[in-house]
């Protein structure tokens, strides 16, 4: 979507609600080819696994009594994290997204629409090839229903006909995205177990960035997150979500997209103007160190010998 949309990642075109779904229609074909390749060739010797890592927030309806908001939320998410997962788990696009972009392509006059189609055959090849989900999570929305005038060019967030809000009252400690909503979480998970079939999940990606520069190395915004999310991911664990590892995002300081080295994730502070790149451990490494050590929440009464 920002490679091939909104032009702000390479290869930078704007190819209004076409492109994007070209790209990510050969992504799925292409993660297939390399689940068989492996699965046929490698499999029996090595026993490895071939999974897909996907990132997607959580959509929440306004009022979860409204229909049409329960609709728009659900909408969210498809086009959101099922135009990837549902394919690879159960064979097909979501239907709201084909009914969707279908239809705002009939209305626009295109004979067929801008979502390809996977053949029979490949749907068959498709669907099954991730030995795990790996999941990457940030932040959630409330999530409105919005319709779009046909005036406007064509483009992925106009197909989906909704309006993404956030609550004021959420931290947000980092960049203006990314809101600290941390059961959101635990419903995204949920969501993950009841539409694909409880599969192994591996949390690859979840964080929060800083918007300014903590000389002081005292990030207890990224503490009260991590708490947060991780407290919520325990929690889907009880309810029965295959969760099977937690990565945090992330071990360093690093080049983010095209927010450079000005959004800061590290749980270590990398001096980029120092040529030698010095890196200090901001406060959240050290809390950071005692959840792995516990794997889990550390007891607060057990005594550090």
């Amino acid at each position: 979507e920002k490679g091939y949309e909104t032009a702000e990642h390479a290869p930078g075109l704007k190819l209004g609600g076409c492109g994007v779904y070209k790209a990510a229609h050969h992504i799925i074909k292409t993660h297939a080819k390399v689940w068989h390749s492996y699965n046929n060739t490698w499999r029996s010797e090595q026993q490895g696994m071939v999974g897909i890592s996907l990132t997607s927030g959580w959509g929440e309806p306004v009022d979860p009594h409204s229909q049409a908001d329960r609709d728009t939320a659900e909408r969210y998410i498809q086009f959101h994290l099922g135009w990837f997962a549902n394919p690879i788990y159960r064979g097909d696009y979501p239907e709201i997204m084909k009914n969707y972009v279908g239809q705002k392509s009939a209305q626009q006059g295109l004979g067929t629409s801008r979502l390809p189609t996977f053949s029979v055959q490949e749907k068959t090849y498709i669907k099954g090839t991730s030995d795990f989900l790996g999941i990457g999570h940030f932040t959630t929305r409330y999530v409105l229903q919005k319709s779009f005038p046909l005036l406007q060019a064509s483009s992925y967030h106009t197909d989906r006909d909704l309006a993404e809000l956030v609550d004021p009252k959420w931290p947000a400690p980092g960049p203006n995205w990314l809101y600290s909503v941390p059961w959101g979480f635990r419903r995204l998970l949920n969501f993950i177990k009841t539409q694909y079939g409880n599969p192994l999940i591996y949390v690859t990606e979840n964080g929060v960035s800083e918007k300014e520069q903590c000389t002081q190395l005292c990030d207890e915004w990224r503490i009260e997150y991590l708490k947060g999310y991780i407290n919520e991911m325990l929690k889907a664990l009880n309810d029965g979500v295959n969760v099977k590892g937690y990565t945090a995002w992330s071990l360093l300081d690093k080049f983010e997209w095209n927010k450079g080295f000005s959004e800061r994730f590290g749980f270590y502070h990398v001096d980029f103007k120092n040529k030698n790149k010095p890196r200090y451990p901001k406060a959240s490494a050290d809390y950071y160190k005692k959840i792995i050590s516990a794997n889990g929440f550390p007891n607060p009464r057990e005594v550090m010998s």
